[in-house]
């Protein structure tokens, strides 16, 4: 190997002699030449992309011996514009790769729907799952209560890939109080933040979901506590994120946040910008758009509805690289006013008074989750029920005269026998959702432009809505890719475990988005 030149340590704002004259060094081999290349075209890395130097102040900084100014040129420029354009297309490449990394898909596991949770062999692309969920007010003590999760979180490690984090969510529908407790000041906000902090260390947890529904009310309690009694949310929301953030240090942090623009009481434009810079994911919960609150009859997740949602998010600031999609695995149904004309116009027509005075349920409206103890044929080998359970897992029917309820136990008050009851396992005094659903799914309508599934039972003047693998697909092209969302998540896990039509859908939409970016 050929020494080094004398004039390597020439300053690109020099001139070297030995450059524009062929007779001073020994020319060199074309292995040399590589050698030199290689080491120059590193050196000066720095003056192509950091501060921009011409291709002529760049030759001057280079001393190949044996070579002339102009040969030199014309062969470093030759052999430089074609290693940048490999450097230029790697870059793209790793750009795009991680850009596929990026593309989240969460999903929660919730502590009522473990029956027949699955493993690895049905978890492909899911990197971040979240179990839900620990009490709000377990954090606001000096002394925290301990939380104990329904499954040991190295257990539900397993049903996941290694590279799978694992979280926590606080919270969940109804639980507010301790948000409210926890957000209120700034000794209360660090103290919930370490109390959080100390619990995911304990359990080995990667992050944690805040799910407050909703800061600044309408939530469940919004008949007891009405939204003027919670108006100082609006303001300790974001500064209760804040501290979260300050303490949780590498963790990562994820909000679940709105679906319906009316619940949006603590996101806007003002609060937006403060909410967004502390939090790593932002779990849009677009379903559920159609609630018991609402008077007439529209699709719960439809596509163009959860569009509308994404689009709102944008607007108040969100960064679209930290939003995720929500999916539901399960169907909603409505009861609807008995002289509707729902048979004519089953979207939009008017709905039966679905709540009481207070704000609780009445019965007359609920969900369907996707799962075979709900959905799937009863067991041939039924036994009748000694112990009260009843149902697909326990492979038993209640005895006469008792109801089965949705959440498989025998009884006979209205809490048994009316809505969800299962019609397979005992008696029902009410509607059979069952039949009801198993109508739904044989005859049930595509909305092309909303972009859901519907059907109306006529007989039991009931509503049905839910997603298909078809409109999946289509909230992945029309609003994933179109809005250049960060990712998707799904509620949850357990809910579509009959043939996990859903969750096949939406891995094959993650596919779908790597494939297009690469």
């Amino acid at each position: 190997m050929a020494h080094m030149p004398t004039c390597w340590h020439i300053s690109v704002s020099m001139r070297c002699a030995e450059l524009q004259n062929s007779n001073i060094y020994p020319a060199l081999s074309p292995n040399d030449f590589l050698y030199y290349f290689s080491i120059y075209f590193v050196r000066s890395l720095k003056l192509l992309f950091n501060q921009r130097q011409t291709g002529y102040l760049f030759i001057h900084s280079l001393l190949i011996p044996g070579y002339t100014f102009r040969s030199v040129y014309t062969n470093i420029t030759t052999v430089g514009q074609s290693i940048l354009i490999m450097f230029k297309r790697l870059a793209l490449g790793l750009l795009a790769a991680q850009s596929v990394a990026a593309m989240h898909f969460a999903m929660y596991i919730d502590e009522y729907h473990t029956t027949a949770l699955p493993g690895q062999e049905r978890t492909e692309g899911i990197d971040y799952a979240i179990m839900s969920f620990a009490a709000s007010k377990l954090f606001n003590s000096d002394s925290p209560a301990e939380y104990k999760p329904f499954e040991p979180p190295e257990t539900m490690r397993k049903r996941f890939s290694p590279d799978t984090k694992l979280m926590v969510a606080i919270g969940g529908w109804g639980d507010t109080a301790g948000f409210s407790e926890g957000a209120k000041d700034e000794a209360s906000r660090t103290r919930y933040a370490k109390n959080v902090a100390s619990m995911l260390e304990a359990h080995g947890f990667d992050g944690v979901d805040i799910d407050w529904e909703y800061p600044g009310g309408n939530g469940q309690d919004y008949r007891q506590v009405p939204n003027e009694k919670k108006v100082d949310e609006i303001e300790t929301y974001p500064l209760f994120l804040e501290a979260l953030r300050k303490e949780l240090g590498d963790k990562i942090l994820s909000i679940a946040v709105p679906g319906r623009k009316q619940d949006f009481i603590a996101f806007t434009k003002e609060q937006g910008p403060k909410i967004w810079k502390s939090v790593d994911m932002v779990n849009v919960m677009s379903y559920d758009l159609t609630n018991r609150r609402d008077n007439i009859t529209n699709h719960a997740s439809g596509v163009q509805g959860s569009l509308d949602t994404i689009n709102e998010y944008l607007a108040i600031g969100a960064d679209p690289e930290k939003l995720n999609l929500g999916f539901a695995y399960y169907a909603k149904w409505f009861t609807t006013k008995a002289d509707s004309d729902c048979d004519e116009n089953p979207l939009g027509c008017e709905l039966a008074k679905l709540e009481n005075d207070d704000g609780s349920d009445n019965g007359k409206s609920g969900a369907l989750t996707f799962e075979a103890s709900t959905v799937a044929a009863p067991p041939k080998d039924l036994k009748d029920s000694t112990d009260g359970l009843c149902g697909f897992g326990a492979k038993a029917k209640c005895p006469s005269g008792q109801c089965c309820s949705s959440s498989g136990y025998c009884g006979t008050t209205d809490e048994f026998c009316q809505a969800g009851c299962l019609s397979d396992y005992g008696t029902c005094k009410g509607i059979s959702i069952t039949d009801s659903w198993r109508k739904a799914q044989k005859d049930g309508k595509t909305d092309e432009k909303g972009g859901g599934q519907y059907y109306f039972d006529s007989e039991n003047n009931l509503f049905w809505t839910w997603d298909t693998p078809e409109m999946i697909a289509r909230k992945f092209k029309e609003i994933v890719a179109e809005k250049k969302l960060g990712g998707v998540m799904a509620w949850s896990l357990g809910e579509d475990t009959y043939n996990f039509e859903h969750l096949e859908a939406m891995q094959k939409g993650i596919k779908s988005q790597s494939n297009s970016q690469g």
